[in-house]
């Protein structure tokens, strides 16, 4: 018979298992850069505009090792926060993968672009990346209204924090604004048109709006009275 315990012991040492492997798939951009030094030009390209045109540049040494160290410490303070969080069984087990996973994929997405145009490939910067946020618009926008009340992840807000029904209502409605924001990039892209103009409005759709509607919310129905 399992206890609770060992039950529980099982899951920290998974969960253990699961942040080293995460951990090392952020640093493998900084190895495929080691391997491939050599044939790095002396200045590489960091930073492109929403046209796909290079507008920063960094020597060869920080191009192919910053980025991938600054995202392996993005990715352990993220799991550090998840890991306190008190309420952490109420987030959904898919949107957790995607969040231990979420760094580890720009961090190879990252390099891939900076690596593979530094060797002179036409790597379709928009384009790729603007496919990789709309699909992550997709997949977020699908599980926002399935998660609970917790600290880690969500519309946390002092109005969405304090009643569940003001967080349920918000996430609802952001779901179906960021699975909206997810099909309107990727139809965008297909048709070339993604822009700097385009990007904005996305950021209003996806936070602007349920930041405004949970605050009338609270407006509307809890200020005042019981939740």
């Amino acid at each position: 018979m399992v206890t609770g315990f060992e039950r529980g012991e099982g899951t920290v040492k998974a969960n253990k298992k699961e942040l080293l492997l995460t951990s090392a798939v952020c640093l493998l951009p900084l190895l495929a850069g080691v391997i491939l030094y050599p044939r790095l030009p002396e200045t590489m390209a960091t930073h492109w505009g929403f046209d796909g045109t290079a507008d920063g540049w960094a020597p060869r040494g920080m191009a192919g090792f910053d980025l991938p160290v600054f995202i392996l410490a993005l990715h352990l303070v993220c799991s550090y926060a998840e890991s306190r969080d008190t309420k952490r069984k109420n987030v959904n087990p898919v949107l957790r993968t995607v969040m231990l996973w979420f760094c580890p994929a720009v961090s190879l997405l990252g390099g891939a672009l900076t690596l593979g145009t530094g060797l002179g490939y036409e790597m379709h910067i928009n384009t790729v990346v603007s496919v990789f946020m709309g699909l992550l618009f997709l997949i977020l926008g699908n599980y926002l209204p399935k998660i609970r009340r917790n600290l880690t992840m969500g519309i946390k807000l002092p109005w969405t924090l304090a009643s569940e029904e003001n967080w349920n209502h918000t996430h609802r409605v952001a779901g179906f604004l960021w699975v909206l924001a997810g099909l309107v990039t990727l139809a965008v892209t297909l048709l070339g048109a993604w822009s700097s103009g385009l990007f904005f409005a996305l950021l209003v759709l996806t936070a602007g709006i349920p930041t405004l509607y949970s605050y009338c919310y609270y407006r509307r129905h809890e200020k005042g009275g019981a939740q």
